[in-house]
Parts: C-alpha cells; structure tokens; sequence
C-alpha cells in the first residue's frame, strides 16, 4: 500500500483518507451508513442552518440525527450571524459528532443571499471571526470547507487559509477548487492545494473534480493533500469509496456487476425507509437511480418507471425484472461469443419500456 498522508482530526486518524462530502438531499443518514460501509473514512451531515437549528426546525434537527455506526463523522453547519452560529454549534456539538464543519463555500444564490456560505469569501474578516467563535463554543474540533475565492480575480485562498489557522485555530481545511463564480462547471484548479499546504500545518482536504479511483490517487501523489473529498461522483455510486481504497492499496480495483448494482440499489432505498417511512424515502429516493443504471443497456426506460413508482414492493419488482432480463441477456451473448448454441433468440432489453 503506497502511503500518502495521515489525515488527524482531534482523535480521528486515518491514513490516504476519502471522505463523502457533505451534499443537501443526498449525504442523509442512510446514505452516509452506506458509504461508511462501502469505506469512506469520514462521512459529512447534509449542510444545515444555524437559524433552523436554533430555532427547532424540523428538517434542520433531522439532519444532526447520527447513528452510532457512522462515526467518525462531522456536522455541517451555514450561517452569517455570528450568535446563531455559536448556539448552533454548541446544540449540533450536543449530537455528538467526531468535529463540526463551519460551510464557506456553497455558492448558491439562496444561501450567499443571507451573507452565508461562499457569501463569506467576500469577507474574510467575517469567516475567519466565526470560525473563532466556532473553535471557542465547543470543545470538538472545528474544521472549515470552502472554494478558491469568489471569482478568478479574487482568489485569496492562501492567506484565508494562514488566518483561518492562526486567528482562528481550526483543525482542519477543506478547499474545492472552484471560484463561488463557477458554481460546478468549468475545472477544478488543484494547483492551489501544495500552495495552501505550503502555509499552513493543519490538514488540507482536497475537493473538486475527483470522479474516480485514478483521480484519488492522483489528488494525493500530485498536490500532496492529507485527504481527498468526493462528492457528486458517489450519488447513486458508494462504489467509488471501495474502489479508491482498493486503488490506493493494490493499484487496482473491482467493479460491481450489474446485479450487485441492482441489489445496492434496493439495499440503499431499504435503508432509507427505515428512517424515513415508505411513502418518503420512496419519493425522494428517485435521484439516486441515473448513478445506479448509469451505463446499463436500456437504463432510461427503466428510470422512467421507477420515477412513477410510489412503493418499495413496486420498486423491487421492475429492478429484480430488469436484473432478470440483464441476467438473460448477458448469458445469451456470453454463449453466442464462445460457439454455444442458444436455445432462445437474443431478445433486446426494449421490452421493458
């Protein structure tokens, strides 16, 4: 196993470490239970406000529900006022995760619009004064995830970085490589990151642009990073965490058969209703699909079905008939390539639309 780096949280420590990204709709409890056991080292709660949270907000209180089987884990929090933030760390420290994130980055209209978020970059005075106060409010470690800087002529990710160490002691960095400006087009600049690791002690996370097993070994041989972060890759893949572990530890990995991927699926979405109810976890389920057919011959009719679907048993069934059908198929051409002779005729998977 080529050894990268040692990432060290407060007492988490853990070597050539990929974490799941914390993403709104889609880093839920289930999801982050399935990517510890796929073998993410860190998973991260979906964002959450600080003023849900303070003030009892049902959907902010449900994101800081943990399970004892996904530690080490850490709690994302956003916002712009600095008291709301404070009471919000204190009450999400309560839950008890491994560390809280303070959210610098997420570029989004809704969010910058309350001086949150990639907001923040435009501030840093303001960024580095709540992550202090962050640090202060609790005793578990504090780490910061945020972009480059606001637009490509206002990159100060470096001295953000020094001061968000030296003024504001935290724990940890993470940076996408990305402007706010860019949202998620355009590439990920990691060039930044030995910039950025070059002025600070503390853990550098990297984030941005890591797709696949190769991207993670990558990140870590060309920017010297203490821990590579994905995000949109894993939505409806947890495969990939698997995969990059295998990667980093042979230079090599295996990928899942079409009906290891079905069975991940279903598995995921049973999870799911187990801490959301049926109709729920059912409906909001959908997204994760595309990542789970991508690629499969005839995926998008299937996905069109499986969009009207408004039960687990109805979801099961078109997923074991399209896994059925896939089964036939590959074993009909595996015995056309080799000279068998095949007792049906090689049906298309079109039937299914």
């Amino acid at each position: 196993m080529t050894s990268y780096a040692v990432l060290r949280i407060g007492s988490v420590q853990v070597a050539n470490a990929v974490v799941l990204a914390p993403m709104e709709d889609v880093t839920d409890l289930a999801f982050r239970l399935l990517c510890r056991q796929m073998g993410a080292d860190i998973v991260y709660t979906e964002f959450t406000s600080s003023d849900g949270i303070v003030r009892g907000a049902w959907k902010a209180l449900q994101k800081l529900r943990l399970h004892p089987e996904e530690h080490p884990v850490a709690i994302q929090i956003f916002g712009g006022e600095l008291s709301t933030v404070v009471e919000a760390a204190r009450r999400a420290a309560e839950c008890g995760p491994d560390f809280l994130d303070l959210n610098c980055g997420c570029w989004v209209q809704n969010v910058v619009a309350r001086n949150a978020g990639a907001a923040l970059l435009k501030d840093p005075d303001r960024m580095v004064a709540l992550a202090r106060a962050m640090v202060r409010a609790v005793r578990l470690p504090v780490t910061v995830k945020t972009r480059l800087g606001w637009s490509a002529d206002s990159i100060h990710i470096v001295n953000i970085a020094r001061r968000l160490e030296q003024e504001a002691g935290i724990a940890a960095l993470c940076v996408h490589c990305r402007t706010r400006d860019q949202g998620h087009s355009g590439k990920a600049d990691w060039s930044w990151i030995p910039r950025i690791k070059e002025a600070v002690s503390i853990p550098v996370i990297l984030n941005g642009d890591v797709s696949s097993p190769e991207d993670v070994v990558r990140a870590f041989a060309e920017t010297g990073c203490d821990a590579v972060m994905i995000g949109r890759a894993a939505i409806g893949n947890p495969f990939i965490f698997q995969q990059a572990k295998q990667m980093l530890a042979t230079g090599s990995y295996s990928v899942p058969t079409p009906q290891e991927r079905i069975q991940t699926c279903l598995g995921h979405l049973q999870l799911a209703i187990t801490f959301k109810g049926e109709e729920r976890a059912v409906r909001e389920f959908r997204k994760f699909y595309a990542g789970y057919l991508r690629g499969l011959p005839h995926s998008a009719a299937v996905r069109h079905r499986l969009m009207s679907a408004c039960s687990f048993s109805a979801v099961e069934d078109i997923l074991h008939s399209y896994a059925d059908a896939l089964a036939f198929w590959e074993e009909q051409h595996r015995a056309l390539r080799t000279g068998q002779q095949v007792t049906e005729p090689v049906t298309s998977l079109r039937c299914l639309s």
